[in-house]
C-alpha cells in the first residue's frame, strides 16, 4: 500500500491518499482541500481515486469536496470518486458554510454522499480491505478507517489527546467508550494517523493518553 499525507487549510488537517499497489485504486481520507501535491501524486502513480472517505462531517474535512476541483477527482457522475460518510454526520453538512465564512473561506457546494457506513463494513480497494469503525464522541458519525496495520482516526484520538467533546453531538464519556472498545481492543503495534496533528501508535496512547 502506498500512503501519502498532505496538511491542508484551514486548520492544518491530515489528509491521507492510499493506493493499492496492484490495482491503483485510490482513497483519499479527509477532503479539506485540494492542492498539487495530491493531483501529482494521482498522476505520478496512475491513480483511479475510487473514494473520499469521511472520518466525520466537520467543514474542515469536507472543505475540499467542490464540483470539478481537479480532473482526477471530477464530480462528474460518471467518473467522479463515491464520496463515503456515516448517516448520524448529515446533519453537520448543512453547517459546513457557516464555519466557514467564520475563517474566511468561501462557501462550498454540499457534498452528496454516495454510501453511508456502519460499523464493520468494508471497502474494498482492489484487493486491500478497508474496514470501517464506529467511533462516536467527538461527533455521532465519527468513524475511523483501519487497513494495513494503519488506523485513519479523524479527530477521534490524536498523540496523547482525544478530539473536543464541547461542540453539538459531542459526549466525553462516549468518545472514551469508543477508544478503550474500539482502539486499544486492537493490536499495540497498530499506527494510528490521526486528523491533526503527528502519527501515534495503539500501544503509545495506552501507555501517555492523559485523557484515557
Amino acid at each position: 500500500m502506498i500512503l501519502k499525507t498532505y496538511i491542508e487549510p484551514p486548520i492544518d488537517n491530515n489528509n491521507y491518499l492510499i493506493i493499492d499497489e496492484q490495482s491503483r485504486e485510490a482513497a483519499l481520507i479527509d477532503c479539506s482541500a485540494v492542492d498539487e501535491a495530491l493531483k501529482k501524486d494521482l498522476s505520478f502513480f496512475n491513480a483511479k481515486l475510487k473514494y473520499i472517505l469521511l472520518t466525520h462531517g466537520h467543514f474542515d474535512h469536507i472543505a475540499g469536496i467542490r464540483p470539478n476541483p481537479a480532473p482526477e477527482i471530477s464530480n462528474d457522475e460518471n467518473s467522479r470518486p463515491q464520496i463515503v460518510m456515516h448517516k448520524a454526520d448529515l446533519g453537520w453538512l448543512d453547517k459546513a458554510n457557516q464555519y466557514l465564512a467564520m475563517f474566511g473561506m468561501p462557501p462550498i457546494t454540499i457534498p452528496k454522499i454516495d454510501i453511508f457506513v456502519e460499523d464493520g463494513d468494508i471497502l474494498k480497494l482492489g484487493e486491500l480491505e478497508i474496514k470501517v469503525i464506529h467511533t462516536p464522541g467527538h461527533t455521532q458519525g465519527g468513524v475511523c478507517y483501519l487497513t494495513d496495520g494503519k488506523l485513519f482516526s479523524g479527530d477521534t484520538i490524536f498523540r496523547e489527546s482525544v478530539g473536543r467533546c464541547d461542540l453539538e453531538g459531542g459526549d466525553f464519556d462516549q468518545i472514551v467508550e469508543s477508544i478503550e472498545d474500539k482502539i486499544f481492543t486492537l493490536p499495540a503495534e497498530t499506527l494510528i494517523y490521526p486528523g491533526h496533528g503527528r502519527m501515534t501508535s495503539v500501544e503509545w496512547e495506552k501507555e501517555h493518553n492523559r485523557f484515557m
